[in-house]
């Protein structure tokens, strides 16, 4: 191993802080794994190009580009897809990398500055404890080590340096952060909050809470609707495209399919035509016939069979066979199936030996001739033979459009239909063939001027497409969504009617009236703030935490109407195991983010103290070699 500068009295320490200062050894080393690996990266203008300085530590172009392409790989391995340098960028993970680098050279800088470094002892220590430099008995393996670095094109001294320099670094920040305590009193009062719970009580209204029947919108209120809210039956803005399809489902009918073809698609699938009679079972096996007998004798004089699966020391589950055929029940099987209803015979056979079966249910068989299954499997294999068809057809109408065949030529040569659909995204009125997410993908992605390409759909359909126009948005007239419309307007009329309601209600308790007097009444457990509610919104656990017991509120969400009761509050206790685990949980996220912040605050301080210059030109330079 390389020698090293060393500090007296350095080497005690980060053996203390070994636990600490492992995530840093292992960041280092991943970094170098991944980061070091095929980058072909040698120099930007020079051996020693610097992207610039913190105080008189260098900041070197090799190093970010190593990053930065590090980061690129991290990501594409985390989409799936190849992220381009562009994409990082747009995501300011160049930023990111670049920030990183200054933190480090400014702690760096510092670091020198007054001498504080590890030595030779504790560097071997970090070296020994990284598992990708042991060998087969598990202790660190000196030509491990070396191969590792060999492959990943780093040098031991440059390793050992910068693992030198990770572990000075977390000294000095762990100096500066170390040691925090969270203030008591901010401790205390995020407890409280976050261990309080209330207890409430619920009435939530629907259609049926009010005293009249809701009347229809009358033709007058659902004009009113629809021109009061005019924005929501508006059409967005679409695409006019026109298109030539050839789809299985309009090329099916005209397919003609063997008959062996429909007969054999019905063997292949008779698992789903013909399903076999079958019984519910659970099955009670005893070690010999004698145990089997005494336990039917037991039934037979009124025991319940449930106690003895419980003497066998089993529950229902264990026995449980589920839904069983005649075969599959073997030996045993005329006799269950000889049951008309259910009941329990044995002792018969059975693999694990002689058994009692309980029968609780008769599933009836059902057979689908091949006669009643024949317009089903012939529609699935003209489907078939179309999308065949159509895929013979592919190369055909790939060469036709390379030569500048039009729409109308496609219908006119292979039979394509032609149609025109105006498509906006999300909208529900969409054609159908707007389902296809291939039609969509190319429909989106389609601009003015652009020729028409061959699509396959996923249903083995083909369609090639042209943009006609950009339709602007518009108001799609009442008579086409007439119900639609309706039905928006009484949903209105129907929130009006259950928040007036509910305000009687409220006013009814208020003056007098019980609250179980005004409906069905949902109660809540005491309830913390972060535990949602499966029957209301979480605007009823907000009020809920705003409310003094006794308190009535009305809660309007959209579709939900309630009258809610605070009935409790308790407040958080940390004598209980709960209550210290979250007392204990809270405190510590408070010191990590203190410190945290103690260490960022330090390491921005003796940056801007020692002084950043960064080289944008080398910076760019590195950017652009990356980026071809």
């Amino acid at each position: 191993m390389s020698k090293a500068p060393h500090s007296a009295d350095t080497d005690e320490a980060p053996r203390k802080k070994k636990a600490g200062k492992s995530l840093v050894v292992w960041v280092l080393v991943a970094m170098l794994i991944a980061g070091l690996s095929g980058f072909g990266i040698e120099n930007f203008g020079g051996a020693t190009a610097k992207i610039g300085r913190v105080g008189d530590t260098e900041i070197e172009a090799n190093d970010y580009a190593r990053e930065l392409q590090g980061q690129i790989t991290a990501l594409t391995r985390q989409f799936g897809a190849p992220v381009s340098l562009a994409d990082a960028r747009s995501m300011g993970i160049d930023r990111q990398v670049l920030a990183g680098l200054v933190n480090r050279a400014a702690l760096d800088d510092e670091a020198a500055r007054i001498g504080l470094s590890v030595g030779d002892a504790t560097v071997a220590a970090e070296l020994g404890a990284i598992t990708a430099f042991h060998g087969l008995d598990g202790s660190f393996d000196r030509q491990a080590y070396a191969l590792t670095l060999q492959q990943n094109g780093t040098k031991e001294a440059a390793f050992e340096d910068a693992l030198r320099r990770d572990v000075s670094r977390a000294l000095l920040t762990g100096a500066v952060s170390g040691g925090v305590m969270a203030p008591a009193p901010l401790t205390d009062t995020l407890v409280a909050w976050a261990g309080e719970t209330r207890g409430f009580s619920l009435v939530i209204l629907d259609e049926t809470s009010l005293e009249t029947p809701l009347a229809a919108p009358t033709p007058a209120e659902v004009q009113a609707h629809y021109d009061a809210n005019i924005a929501d039956f508006t059409r967005p803005e679409a695409k006019r495209i026109e298109y030539a399809a050839l789809l299985p489902e309009t090329l099916g009918p005209e397919m003609e399919v063997p008959e062996e073809e429909v007969q054999s698609a019905y063997e292949a699938r008779r698992d789903e035509f013909v399903i076999p009679e079958k019984r519910l079972v659970e099955r009670l096996v005893y070690p010999d016939d004698a145990a089997a007998s005494a336990a039917k004798a037991q039934l037979d004089a009124g025991a319940r069979f449930e106690d003895l699966v419980a003497e066998r020391g089993l529950t229902l589950e264990d026995i449980d066979m589920g839904d069983v055929t005649r075969d599959e029940l073997e030996a045993a099987g005329d006799a269950v199936f000889a049951l008309s209803e259910p009941g329990v015979v044995g002792p018969l056979p059975s693999a694990l030996g002689p058994a009692l079966y309980r029968m609780n249910a008769i599933l009836v068989g059902q057979e689908t001739t091949l006669e009643a299954a024949r317009p089903e499997l012939l529609k699935a294999l003209q489907a078939e033979a179309a999308a065949r068809a159509i895929a013979d057809k592919v190369e055909a109408i790939d060469d036709a459009l390379a030569g500048g065949a039009a729409l109308q030529d496609l219908a006119n040569e292979f039979g394509m239909t032609l149609a025109t659909t105006d498509y906006a995204p999300g909208a529900p009125d969409n054609d159908a063939i707007t389902a296809s997410s291939a039609f969509r993908d190319a429909a989106e992605a389609l601009g003015e001027g652009d020729f028409p390409e061959a699509i396959l759909l996923e249903d083995g359909g083909l369609v090639a497409m042209q943009l006609v126009e950009i339709v602007p948005p518009a108001p799609v007239p009442l008579d086409q969504i007439t119900d639609r419309v309706t039905a928006a307007a009484r949903a209105e009329a129907l929130a009006k009617a259950l928040s007036a309601r509910a305000a009687a209600m409220q006013a009814a308790v208020s003056g007098g009236a019980t609250f179980e007097a005004q409906g069905i009444v949902t109660t809540i457990a005491p309830t913390d703030r972060q535990s949602p509610l499966d029957m209301a919104p979480p605007a009823v656990l907000d009020a809920a935490f705003q409310m003094q017991p006794g308190d009535l509120r009305v809660i309007e969400e959209p579709g939900f109407v309630a009258l809610l009761r605070l009935d409790s509050i308790t407040p958080a206790d940390t004598t209980t195991p709960e209550g210290k685990e979250l007392s204990d949980a809270i405190r510590q996220s408070l010191e990590a983010s203190i410190a945290q912040d103690m260490a960022a605050l330090f390491t921005q301080t003796v940056g801007q103290q020692a002084g950043i210059m960064l080289d944008q030109s080398v910076i760019d330079a590195v950017n652009t070699q990356l980026g071809n």
